[in-house]
């Protein structure tokens, strides 16, 4: 369990540090200045400053922030830029006030924050894809009762669409499969170098409580260098962009419930199962398994934080482009408070998932 622990919280860090460090850069370069940089939270363990900004690592390593200077105060007070002036000439704050950089410095320093999730991401994706290869969509077998057969798939067709979506890479069916909720599909394959599409309609297992299609695979693997490998990677983080966007999709559509959201606590029980399995197959087997979670939650991380609501990255996006039509910025106090109800919420719903988190655990 400990090992867990540790691999959970080096999970954790990488892609809040990651996020963190987007708005940051971005920060700096577009001359803003920022107040502090800091990887946890709770209790400081040790802090330093370097041109103004304070980088502290907390106790609890479970966030991080990016704090410009009003998003505590405003501008700094006059009494403290003079008393870190007096400090040293390297620790003089740098730059200028959030809200009074340019819209578009702005814009792309909130960007940057998923932006940076969905990089991180992709390095993982080029480290696993090239030690790994990928899997191609290419079926393997048709399971006998299923309507794969009915259809006339067969066994060697290399899937190339399900409903115009374009797949390349067997998971892509897997979660198509397993999202599935009854609706007919149409499937485009490559057959001997020639096109042929199929229609298909998934049938309901009532033991399993979800719907199947009967088509094998997953075990056509190709090691993946040049090109192909930065092409493959990219595939690679394109289902993970699907995958969440689809489970996100269903959750607003109230096809799965709300307790099927997991936090910190979820996630850490997710790490320690598959560590448990990962490691009878030696080291190695467990750094990629690490790095596929970690680019997952890196995608849903940047993805979430886009999703235009308060609190969030996209909600602050939204006022900003908000502000590029109407020529002037929306008040500050208004802002504030749309963010605090958004703040608020979050809690909220921080709250419901431990709790629905703990349950699962100890079983209901």
């Amino acid at each position: 369990m400990g090992l867990s622990i540790l691999w959970f919280i080096i999970i954790l860090s990488i892609i809040v540090l990651s996020h963190e460090f987007g708005h940051f850069i971005v920060a700096r370069a577009n001359g803003i200045r920022v107040i502090e940089f800091t990887m946890g939270f709770g209790p400081t363990l040790f802090s330093f400053k370097k041109k103004g900004t304070k980088f502290s690592l907390k106790l609890l390593p479970l966030g991080g922030a990016c704090v410009f200077d009003e998003d505590i105060e405003g501008e700094l007070k006059s009494e403290e830029l003079k008393e870190e002036t007096e400090e040293s000439k390297d620790e003089k704050p740098q730059g200028i006030a959030f809200r009074k950089a340019g819209v578009w410095a702005r814009i792309s320093t909130v960007f940057a924050g998923p932006f940076f999730n969905f990089c991180v991401a992709f390095l993982f994706s080029l480290v696993i894809v090239g030690i790994n290869g990928t899997d191609l969509p290419k079926i393997a077998g048709l399971t006998p009762g299923r309507p794969a057969i009915e259809s006339g798939l067969e066994v060697g067709d290399t899937v190339t669409k399900i409903n115009g979506e374009r797949v390349h890479i067997w998971r892509e069916i897997s979660i198509i499969s397993a999202m599935n909720q009854g609706e007919d599909l149409n499937i485009e394959v490559l057959r001997d170098g020639k096109k042929v599409s199929v229609n298909l309609k998934p049938l309901y297992s009532e033991s399993d409580g979800r719907y199947y299609l009967g088509i094998e695979g997953g075990v056509d693997y190709i090691k993946c260098k040049g090109f192909d490998l930065f092409k493959y990677s990219f595939y690679e983080l394109s289902f993970q962009f699907k995958y969440t966007l689809k489970s996100l999709k269903m959750l607003i559509l109230g096809k799965v419930g709300a307790d099927n959201l997991s936090g910190p606590v979820g996630i850490a029980q997710v790490v320690d199962e598959s560590y448990s399995v990962a490691k009878q197959y030696g080291a190695l087997t467990v750094i990629l398994t690490m790095m596929n979670i970690a680019m997952l939650l890196s995608v849903n991380l940047g993805i979430v934080n886009l999703l235009p609501l308060p609190a969030l990255d996209g909600g602050r996006l939204i006022f900003l482009f908000v502000e590029v039509l109407r020529g002037k910025p929306v008040n500050p106090k208004y802002e504030g408070y749309v963010h605090l109800v958004g703040i608020i919420l979050f809690f909220m719903l921080a709250i419901f998932v431990f709790y629905n988190d703990i349950l699962r655990i100890i079983g209901r």
